[in-house]
């Protein structure tokens, strides 16, 4: 179900490029800013430079606001359970470098991760962690695929909750059902479903769930968080530590003291403020909007998508056509005598943002995108597609 008209038309007066003739559809890449961001950001700086100069009067609280938003955003159980970082690859380092690992446990992982799901587990190697790894299938990780994985010795499951290439959206709740029955731990990386489709960590049983904020959640890059629940964090031995970690930080003197009881002990140091008040701006508009419509406006949208370019002859979708199996991407390939890099340039040179991965063009529309928009990108990937066979 598509936004109401108003809504709609409120979302794009949010995005001033909407207005320029742009059609942006790479959210799975990284987001343009709304102007709520963007005052947002510009405010806390002015305030910086001619205003009140020293301004953690008005940060802290904003920080302990933000957490609260994205406590909202995936139902957590408490704000106390995340901690606000610059990237996805920080957050999962948290984990992949504090678990105490043994020689022979195992990570699972499928062969269609982005790297930055995988490169924190490679790096166990040197611990004696060995990882299985999935042979995915049209694109997808199942459950079944999952389940046939999982050894005696599996200790973590790294999934992405949605495929950056393929699109393909994972039934976690299922997964972790699974993994919580096993006592393995549910890691996942969070960045191609956080702010686009609903993610509850409680009913998918998610022990850490890692999203930078820079594509979905249509933050400034260098923000993001991670979610990690009671029970692991008690598990994690952490490897890094900043002054910010621990139990009264303004107590300086005080090198006795432990680590903060919530997921703050995983920040450190100084955060990244200006980043962090975009973020704050970023996550209170998909919360105003809803993430039940802006996930079904979404799935509209790709639906559109979907049924126009399967209709395009030398046109193969790479992404799923099930509704509960995709979220904001779909992603399609070509026959062998079509050149996709001159696609990808005719729609730039159309105004058309889109993303070339893996000799496949993968477009992912968000929530304030219109039907409209979808109809003149079918249309023009139509016709680049009959000038390239020509």
């Amino acid at each position: 179900m598509l936004l109401p008209n108003h809504l709609l038309t409120k979302a794009r007066s949010l995005f001033p490029h909407t207005s320029q003739g742009k059609i942006y559809l790479n959210h799975a890449a990284t987001a343009p800013l709304s102007t709520r961001v963007v005052n947002a950001m510009t405010a806390s700086l002015r305030e910086r430079s001619e205003g009140k100069l020293e301004t953690f009067d008005l940060d802290l609280p904003m920080v302990g606001e933000c957490r609260k938003l994205v406590q909202k955003l995936i139902n957590a159980e408490s704000s106390h359970r995340i901690a606000l970082l610059g990237n996805t690859t920080d957050a999962i380092n948290i984990v992949a470098a504090g678990i105490p690992w043994k020689s022979g446990d195992r990570v699972l992982l499928s062969n269609i991760e982005f790297p930055a799901n995988v490169w924190p587990y490679l790096n166990l190697k040197r611990l004696g962690v060995e990882l299985d790894i999935i042979q995915s299938t049209d694109g997808k990780v199942t459950t079944e695929l999952i389940v046939d994985g999982i050894t005696s010795r599996t200790r973590l499951v790294a999934l992405s909750a949605v495929q950056f290439l393929s699109g393909y959206r994972a039934d976690m709740a299922a997964i972790g059902d699974i993994c919580r029955n096993r006592g393995i731990i549910f890691a996942v990386d969070g960045i191609q479903a956080v702010g686009a489709v609903r993610v509850d960590v409680l009913q998918m049983k998610i022990d850490a769930l890692a999203a930078g904020a820079q594509k979905w959640q249509m933050s400034p890059h260098g923000s993001g968080f991670l979610y990690v629940t009671e029970d692991l964090q008690s598990r994690i031995q952490q490897k890094n530590v900043g002054w910010l970690a621990v139990a009264d930080p303004w107590d300086f003197y005080n090198f006795d003291q432990p680590l903060a009881s919530t997921a703050r002990r995983y920040e450190g140091g100084t955060l990244n403020f200006p980043s962090l008040w975009g973020m704050h701006a970023a996550l209170s508009m998909l919360l105003e909007f809803g993430i039940d419509a802006i996930e079904e406006h979404i799935l509209s949208l790709t639906q559109q998508l979907i049924e126009g370019l399967s209709c395009i002859e030398g046109i193969r979708l790479f992404s799923p056509i099930e509704p509960h199996e995709r979220a904001g991407i779909v992603t399609i390939e070509f026959a062998r005598n079509v050149a996709e890099k001159d696609i990808f340039r005719s729609l730039a040179e159309q105004n058309i943002t889109v993303a070339l991965r893996e000799k496949k063009v993968r477009f992912s529309p968000h929530f304030y995108n219109s039907p409209e928009e979808m109809a003149i990108v079918l249309e023009a990937t139509r016709n680049c597609l009959g000038r390239s066979q020509m």
